[in-house]
């Protein structure tokens, strides 16, 4: 089933929460002197978010696994560096700083009794449930993101557009094609291509060696996609330097799989939710409780008004 239309935001919750701890001064605690910076400073962009721009229907994203098992047998390097705690079973722990971790229940309970619609899929990431969404959307699409990974969803056509925080929410660059094309000389359907050549420390991504970001720009500028990239490692003809060519060539194995790596799926099975925007708690009397535990404070008073109207 296809979505409504209307304006759909999409939160990349780990990561709005992620610049909320690091951006609201952990002073901010619960009665019981529990940090509860994260919890409230994402109310806060929440907030902002729908005050200045108006979505009919609003999506929390979540990551049910930061580190999927696919991708890891792909590439075995994607993310390594964060793991905190290995496990056999079920989905490794992330790296995640100690004030922060007991954080994110009260996030997810918080977001439940407002009646926010909150989707986690086991087996993948946020970024996952985001491109499921977005590829289901019929009207316009706002993805809340710190992560330029999303840039790859961007669409002029369809009206998808990647809104980038540059310093908390108040100050949030408006990711178009035109602004993708300007700082890295492609649109959003060529910049995962991008990402995987030119490679990102951040997930574990190696890239291909000596391939940096403009090379990576003229490289798809000149051959069209990654296919036309691979196509002309074995063409004399094409306009490749000797180390370009040798590099590619060596890069093949990688190049094979970086793709599904660096894609975000949008196949995700996503459960049947109510994405409206909720003008009303869905739990008065659970979001008072968890008001008065947490110390919520102004932050939820201005969002409960800010939803109302």
């Amino acid at each position: 089933m296809r979505d409504v239309t209307g304006r759909l935001m999409l939160l990349d919750t780990a990561s709005l929460y992620f610049r909320a701890y690091f951006g609201v001064p952990d002073s901010v605690r619960a009665p019981d002197g529990t940090p509860v910076n994260a919890v409230r400073g994402l109310l806060d962009f929440i907030d902002r978010l729908v005050k200045d721009h108006r979505p009919d229907r609003l999506v929390a994203c979540m990551d049910a696994d930061w580190r999927p098992q696919w991708r890891v047998d792909l590439i075995p390097s994607y993310k390594a560096h964060r793991v905190a705690e290995e496990h056999e079973a079920g989905p490794d722990e992330e790296e995640v700083p100690d004030t922060l971790a007991p954080q994110v229940p009260v996030i997810e309970d918080v977001l439940d009794a407002l009646g926010i619609a909150r989707v986690g899929v086991a087996g993948y990431e946020a970024d996952d449930v985001i491109g499921t969404f977005t590829a289901r959307a019929d009207g316009p699409v706002d993805i809340v993101t710190g992560d330029r990974d999303l840039y790859q969803l961007v669409d002029d056509q369809r009206g998808i557009r990647v809104l980038y925080p540059l310093k908390g929410v108040g100050t949030l660059q408006m990711t178009d094609e035109a602004v993708l094309r300007g700082k890295y000389g492609v649109g959003g359907s060529g910049y995962a291509d991008l990402a995987l050549l030119r490679g990102d420390p951040s997930d574990g991504l190696p890239g291909v060696p000596g391939v940096g970001e403009k090379t990576a720009a003229k490289l798809l500028a000149e051959f069209g996609d990654l296919a036309g990239i691979i196509a002309a490692i074995g063409d004399p003809k094409a306009r490749l330097t000797p180390s370009q060519r040798k590099r590619l060539d060596e890069a093949r194995p990688y190049l094979a799989v970086a793709p599904k790596v660096v894609r975000v799926a949008d196949d995700v099975p996503l459960p049947d939710v109510d994405t409206a925007l909720p003008h009303t708690p869905r739990d008065s009397a659970g979001l008072d409780a968890l008001a008065a535990r947490w110390g919520l404070g102004g932050s939820l008073q201005r969002l409960l008004v800010t939803l109302e109207a």
